[in-house]
């Protein structure tokens, strides 16, 4: 494995920028708050969308109900989901974008430029990227100009041709229940092989 290309001090140094930023904060109703976590060996990456309320006010990632299902399908515990050594947490949006009219409005659009690729250096070569929902999946999963665009259920179902480092999945809220009845595959092919690549890195 390439070992990280940044040192320890210069990790630290921007997880401090990013937990400053103040860049969107008048467009923040709650204030800025950045929610991020990684280390130079973080080997599995998630990439979601941006923090609710819930993960807003505690300043943990994924502290809800998603996050609990999001960790079923990956199969881990709180323990291995939370180790930064092990698993980074990167949303579109670092802060709460507060509520729109059907929930949640998207992640702010700035965020995502400034930071992803300084954190995403800062990661092993060889990492796992999970993308979830279909911001993460718009903004890393490789464009097809010619082909119309895909929903965010073929995306998912077609995650074998997105190579064994990437897997594309939908937003754990209590919404993907009834979508998971209506697509058997999910769970019986999908999430097996989600967890056994999970494994692999958190055992590697």
């Amino acid at each position: 494995m390439k070992s990280p290309p940044h040192a320890h001090g210069v990790i630290q140094t921007l997880r401090r920028e990013i937990a400053a930023c103040t860049h969107c904060a008048a467009a923040l109703p709650a204030g800025p708050r950045p929610v991020v976590q990684f280390s130079g060996t973080s080997r599995i990456v998630v990439i979601g969308q941006a923090p609710g309320s819930r993960v807003h006010a505690s300043g943990v990632p994924f502290d809800d109900p998603s996050g609990d299902r999001l960790r079923a399908w990956m199969g881990v515990t709180k323990e291995e989901f939370y180790d930064a050594a092990r698993v980074a947490i990167m949303p579109m949006g670092f802060c709460y974008p507060g509520k729109g009219k059907s929930g949640d409005l998207p992640p702010r659009r700035e965020c995502a430029p400034l930071w992803h690729q300084r954190v995403l250096a800062c990661l092993p070569d060889d990492r796992l990227t999970l993308l979830v929902g279909t911001y993460a999946q718009a903004a890393y999963l490789p464009k097809q100009p010619a082909m119309p665009k895909r929903s965010m259920t073929e995306l998912v179902a077609d995650y074998l041709n997105f190579g064994p480092n990437v897997f594309p999945l939908p937003h754990p809220s209590w919404r993907v229940v009834a979508w998971m009845r209506q697509h058997p595959w999910f769970e019986s092919a999908l999430l097996p092989a989600l967890q056994a690549a999970v494994r692999a890195r958190l055992s590697g």
